[in-house]
């Protein structure tokens, strides 16, 4: 942008979050890394048009430094923006396809297996609960809305009538699966409750199943 703009002080107040409406002129770029950039010089038929307030952009809650996980968890809606988060999701997005078409070419059928179950298929016992007795706030141990006579919950009352949690894995219901169409997977979520607050522990998951049957 030339600096005999007539808005160029304006536009140069601009920080990260601003936006701009721009028309120009395509040109091959002086600058090393880039083959292209847009030339803005004439201010009767080019532009640079800020949209919205200059001073919105000073509370704009992404700038150029790296921020932790725990703030980007703080502006959802922005997450994407960043370069951790952004690339993280491009890597995601090529291993899940490559996942997919390498059982796919090797005769695998996708089985989408329940998240919410009623068996503990890997017997650790370190599962979420998934119940519509808990209260929305207050002491849930003490308000359970169904209680039997032996001041134990009573699951019967619940939304599945049994007790039921987030799965830790789809094995089970693969197996089933392989014994009739033989080759199958799953890539779903998988939950654990492991009470290990760490780097190598995660509550929630993607797992890659793969059950092979003799049909």
């Amino acid at each position: 942008m030339d600096k005999d703009m007539p808005n160029f002080q304006e536009i140069a107040k601009a920080g990260a979050g601003a936006s701009f409406r721009i028309k120009g002129k395509f040109v091959k770029s002086p600058a090393k890394g880039q083959p292209i950039e847009v030339l803005v010089n004439d201010a009767e038929n080019h532009y640079v048009k800020l949209i919205g307030n200059v001073a919105d952009t000073k509370a704009y809650p992404l700038s150029k430094k790296t921020h932790t996980l725990e703030y980007l968890r703080e502006i959802a809606h922005l997450r994407p923006r960043s370069r951790y988060l952004s690339s993280m999701t491009r890597v995601r997005n090529s291993l899940s396809m490559a996942t997919h078409i390498f059982f796919q070419n090797k005769g695998f059928y996708y089985i989408q297996t329940p998240l919410i179950t009623g068996s503990d298929c890997e017997g650790a016992g370190e599962m979420f609960a998934v119940s519509t007795l808990l209260p929305q706030s207050g002491d849930p141990v003490k308000q359970v809305k169904a209680v039997n006579k032996e001041n134990e919950i009573d699951f019967s009352k619940d939304f599945f009538k049994r007790p039921t949690f987030l799965t830790v894995s789809g094995q089970l219901p693969l197996e089933s699966y392989a014994c009739s169409m033989c080759n199958v997977y799953n890539f779903n979520p998988a939950f654990r409750a492991e009470n290990s607050h760490t780097t190598r522990h995660l509550a929630e998951f993607w797992m890659i199943e793969p059950e092979v049957g003799n049909g």
